[in-house]
């Protein structure tokens, strides 16, 4: 590819390889090095605004956590719920995008990219109405089928309620590749609907779902009004190619889906397994602070997965198989070392960490003995979270189905279950049991990372995107 300028916002104009940057992978140091700095520039935007954007359902939790023990069980337990019916389900389905405008990119058909997201929207919000049935019976489900505190499950389900605004929004932005974020607005929000309207969770619920839409509306009128022409040629409005072709999405968005979820789901679990534990509000507190911190540091991960997906969907689109490669060892080189200072960060903050969520200090010091479990399972999670980023640029999410479904649920939440109620290890047994699901993943990815024919992989994703795009023309 030649060294001219790019107009198109998947990956900045020095983003794209030159035909000397291309003859640099056969020099390993040197190519290295290049392809490191392409990810960071790509990582770090990317890392903001996963941090951002979760970082609206923790001051959530945190504002509620300070309301008292019940109030931080219900909302935890909501939160968790939701999602495993709603955020993890719509993510999934999102990230098909990940494979689709990637490739599409990388084969210039840049065109391609307004009329997938467009068809994702569609798709997904068709998807949430369903959802939102889920969430409005939120208590109903906890107490029948869960067997959950009957004082937890119905703060659960009031807080769900309240929340379902919001995921019509959530729905949208996951279809976005780039949306803007209102953290501060989200702190105010949460302040005055939880203490100064005295609406505690219900407010916290509510902020989520305020929040939410001032993100769809602002990113709405940018690209309304932007003149960039970035955003003119990708996205050149509305479209009735959106809706041709529904079934090749949902043949992608689909896998997706329950790769993500297969993952999600079982973290979320954890948190409801707790509930079924002796002293379940202290330890479905803890529990969800846990999780909260975990996919906190995770969205880290989540940025540099972002980045490698990009990298090999775009290499492998451009029939580059080199390229993909070194995306991928780069990207696994990047990902240990950020794993052991996050690890290493996690241990040291372990004292104060559960200040920031309640004001009792049987929780707090519950946090703390936890705090290093999660220090290994960050460093894990960062590690798998990466190869699962490549996998989903390569358009493996069928088999990342089968690998999930194996390290969670055979290996990992039995090994849960076993230590937190046969031996009693309470709320550390079942995160000691996702730590082994962890591992499990983590060596499965490298295996097949490490068996993989990019030459026939870079062949395949050419072909693909040339089917997509002929399809479309001719519908």
């Amino acid at each position: 590819m030649s060294g001219e300028e790019s107009d198109h916002p998947l990956l900045r104009n020095d983003d794209f390889c030159t035909e000397r940057e291309i003859h640099n992978y056969e020099d390993g140091r040197t190519g290295f090095i290049e392809e490191g700095k392409r990810q960071v520039r790509l990582a770090v935007p990317l890392i903001a605004v996963n941090m951002l954007h979760y970082c609206l359902q923790v001051i959530s939790v945190m504002f509620v956590g300070h309301l008292g023990e019940l109030p931080l069980s219900s909302a935890s337990i909501a939160t968790s719920f939701a999602s495993v019916t709603g955020f993890s389900v719509l993510l999934g389905m999102g990230s098909a995008l990940e494979t689709q405008c990637g490739q599409a990119y990388g084969a210039k058909q840049f065109h391609m990219l307004g009329i997938y997201t467009q068809r994702a929207i569609l798709v997904l919000l068709a998807l949430t109405a369903a959802l939102a049935v889920i969430w409005y019976n939120t208590a109903f489900i906890l107490v029948n089928l869960g067997r959950q505190d009957p004082e937890i499950s119905a703060g659960a389900g009031d807080f769900n309620r309240w929340m379902i605004p919001g995921l019509f929004a959530y729905g949208i932005l996951q279809c976005l590749v780039r949306f803007l974020q209102a953290a501060l607005i989200h702190i105010f929000a949460c302040w005055i609907l939880v203490f100064e309207f005295e609406l505690g969770s219900r407010g916290a619920a509510l902020a989520n779902a305020v929040s939410y839409w001032i993100n769809v509306i602002l990113l709405g009128l940018y690209i309304r009004f932007s003149s960039s022409e970035r955003v003119k040629s990708t996205f050149t409005g509305f479209s009735r190619r959106a809706f041709d072709d529904v079934l090749g999405f949902l043949k992608l968005a689909i896998p997706s889906a329950v790769m993500i979820c297969f993952e999600y789901w079982s973290f979320e679990m954890v948190v409801l397994l707790s509930g079924l534990l002796p002293n379940p509000k202290l330890e479905t507190s803890v529990l969800s602070i846990s999780l909260s911190t975990c996919w906190m540091v995770y969205m880290i991960s989540v940025g540099l997965g972002g980045a490698v997906s990009t990298r090999v969907s775009n290499e492998l689109g451009a029939g580059n198989p080199q390229g993909a490669r070194l995306a991928v060892c780069v990207a696994a080189v990047i990902a240990t070392s950020e794993g052991v200072i996050i690890g290493a960060s996690t241990i040291l903050v372990r004292h104060i960490w559960g200040k920031l969520y309640s004001n009792e200090e049987e929780v707090i010091a519950y946090v703390a003995r936890i705090m290093p479990l999660l220090a290994l399972s960050d460093f894990l999670d960062g590690f798998q979270c990466v190869l699962s980023g490549a996998a989903r640029g390569c358009g493996w999410q069928n088999l990342c189905v089968v690998v999930n479904l194996g390290a969670y649920y055979v290996v990992g939440i039995p090994c849960a279950v076993i230590l937190a109620f046969v031996f009693h290890i309470g709320g550390m047994g079942l995160w000691m049991g996702i730590i082994c699901g962890l591992s499990v993943q983590a060596l499965a990815l490298i295996i097949i990372n490490l068996c993989t024919n990019w030459d026939h992989e870079a062949m395949k994703a050419v072909d693909r995107v040339r089917e997509n795009d002929t399809g479309s023309e001719r519908n």
